[in-house]
C-alpha cells in the first residue's frame, strides 16, 4: 500500500501531517468474518471518521488539541472479504511497516479479532510487551465451535504469546465458566465488571512497561453504545471510559499503541456509539501519543 494514496475518502478530524511526518497513523481493519452474533463491524472505521466531523479539535479534559499531535490516517487495510486467515496476515504486515517506521498505531475494527496480530507484530518489536484489554466479554476461549480463529479468542492467543500475567483486562462481565476459571488458574488479571477503579490500582505496577491498549466498545453499557456485534447489560458509561483513557495518559508506562474495535454503526441509529468512539480516538491521540 502507498500511504500517500492509501485512502481517498474522509479522514480522522484535524488529520494534520504526511506519513512520513507523523508521530501516530490512525488505520482501519474493515473484518467482521468471525462474528458470532451480529456482523457489520467491518463498516465501524469508515463511519468512526465520518462522524469525527461533528467533533472539536480541541479537548477540555487534557487542554490540547489535535495540533499538536502529528498523525496521519492511512484509512482501510484493504482486507479480503470472508478470508481470516489471509487478513489476519494483512494486517500483521501492515502493523510490522508502522512499527519499522516508528509510527503510534492507532487501530480501527472491525472485529475483535483483529487485535491478535498486532500482539504479533507488536512482540517482535517489545519482547516485555503488555496488553491492557477493556472488554465486556473475557475472549478467553480457545475456539468458537471448534474454530480458533474468532472474535472471542484473540485475549487467550495473547495470553499464550505474552505470557498471562503480562494481560490485565478490565470491565469482563461475559463469558463461559471455563473463561474465567482460566483467567483464576493462569494468572492473568482480569477485573469484573468495573474498569477505572481497578485500572487506578494496577497502573503503578506498568510504569516502565511497553503497553498496549485494546477496547472493545461493547464495554460501554448498551444504553451508551448499542451499535455493536454483541451488546452485553450491565456495562460502564462513557464517561467511566474516558475517565480510564485518561488514567493511562497519566501515567509513565511507554504506551505503544492501541485500538478500538466491534463497533457496528448499522445497530444505532442515533450514531451514539460511533460519536463516542469518535471522542475515544481523539483523547487517545492527544492522551497517549508523547
Amino acid at each position: 500500500m502507498r500511504f500517500d494514496e492509501a485512502y481517498s475518502g474522509n479522514v480522522f478530524i484535524g488529520m494534520n501531517s504526511t506519513y512520513e511526518e507523523s508521530q501516530a497513523v490512525i488505520y482501519g481493519m474493515p473484518m467482521d468474518f468471525t462474528v458470532s452474533f451480529r456482523p457489520g463491524s467491518r463498516f465501524g472505521p469508515a463511519r468512526i471518521r465520518e462522524v469525527s466531523l461533528g467533533l472539536e479539535e480541541y479537548s477540555p479534559y487534557l487542554d490540547r488539541h489535535l495540533e499538536e499531535v502529528r498523525f496521519f490516517d492511512a484509512g482501510d487495510i484493504p482486507l479480503p472479504f470472508g478470508n481470516a486467515q489471509r487478513s489476519i496476515d494483512m494486517i500483521e504486515e501492515f502493523v510490522d511497516k508502522l512499527l519499522a517506521d516508528g509510527k503510534f498505531p492507532l487501530g480501527l475494527g472491525g472485529e475483535h479479532l483483529v487485535s491478535w496480530p498486532i500482539f504479533k507484530a507488536l512482540k517482535k518489536k517489545y519482547d516485555d510487551l503488555v496488553v491492557i484489554h477493556i472488554d465486556a466479554h473475557a475472549d478467553l476461549r480457545e475456539h468458537y465451535e471448534g474454530e480458533p480463529l474468532s472474535h472471542s479468542t484473540p485475549i487467550r492467543k495473547a495470553c499464550e504469546l505474552l505470557g498471562p500475567e503480562n494481560v490485565y483486562s478490565f470491565g469482563i462481565r461475559s463469558g463461559m465458566r471455563e473463561e474465567f476459571q482460566y483467567a483464576r488458574d493462569s494468572g492473568m488479571y482480569m477485573a469484573k465488571f468495573k474498569v477505572a477503579e481497578p485500572l487506578k490500582l494496577v497502573l503503578p505496577q506498568l510504569v516502565g512497561k511497553n503497553v498496549y491498549v485494546t477496547i472493545d466498545i461493547d464495554v460501554l453499557d448498551p444504553s451508551a453504545a448499542p451499535g455493536t456485534g454483541t451488546a452485553e447489560a450491565g456495562g460502564i458509561t462513557s464517561k467511566e471510559l474516558l475517565h480510564a483513557i485518561h488514567l493511562i495518559a497519566d501515567t509513565n508506562m511507554n504506551i505503544v499503541g492501541g485500538d478500538i474495535v466491534e463497533v457496528a454503526p448499522a445497530y444505532d441509529h442515533s450514531e451514539q456509539t460511533q460519536i463516542v468512539a469518535s471522542k475515544f480516538v481523539r483523547e487517545i491521540l492527544l492522551g497517549w501519543v508523547k
